[in-house]
């Protein structure tokens, strides 16, 4: 088996949303529900977004893995810059932790979503997929926050030179999952 990492295109935004929703555990899909018109698709929202040229969420800060021409996973990321951006008043409640982590990683490259649809699991995707965030990064330190309860991802990490930086409590609000916390993790500069 092949793995091979492309830039990401506007044509892989379907892909892209099914995948950042499967990071994020079904919070962003609460996210696009409450974006959408009457009668509009969550999913076509989320689709939307990723095809959008601007902000985080963008097929322009996108990596996939193709494994036999199919797209097998995702890596997004972006520069967190020097300066603590404040939370504005319209975002949710239940975001306020991961914004309160990401002022505590500034000056670094943040991995925003690493995803890997389950049937390409085991096989070196996610592994191939951090290295090159590591490879972006080149010599600035690389973030991310993941979830309590990720544990096989933390292993991944631990195993790339990540460590805990932070924790914060998971705000539920709706959202349905089993994890308590957010932690953040940072790969220093080797």
């Amino acid at each position: 088996m092949t793995i091979e990492l492309r830039a990401a295109a506007p044509t892989d935004a379907n892909d892209m949303a099914r995948l950042v929703d499967q990071a994020g555990e079904g919070l962003p899909q609460m996210l696009w529900q409450s974006m959408a018109a009457e009668r509009e698709d969550v999913w076509d929202v989320g689709a939307a977004r990723a095809r959008r040229d601007e902000g985080a969420f963008s097929w322009r800060n996108a990596t996939v893995a193709e494994v036999d021409n199919h797209v097998a996973g995702l890596l997004i990321v972006y520069e967190i810059g020097p300066e603590p951006v404040a939370p504005s008043d319209e975002m949710p409640t239940i975001f306020r932790p991961l914004a309160d982590l990401e002022n505590r990683a500034l000056s670094t490259l943040y991995v925003n979503v690493l995803a890997v649809y389950p049937r390409h699991r085991q096989q070196g995707v996610a592994r191939a997929l951090m290295q090159r965030a590591v490879e972006l990064a080149g010599p600035q330190p690389l973030s991310l926050i993941v979830a309590d309860g990720n544990v096989p991802a933390r292993a991944l990490y631990a195993s790339l030179g990540f460590s805990e930086t932070a924790r914060r409590p998971v705000v539920r609000d709706g959202w349905k999952t089993d994890n308590t916390e957010w932690i953040l993790l940072i790969r220093p500069v080797k």
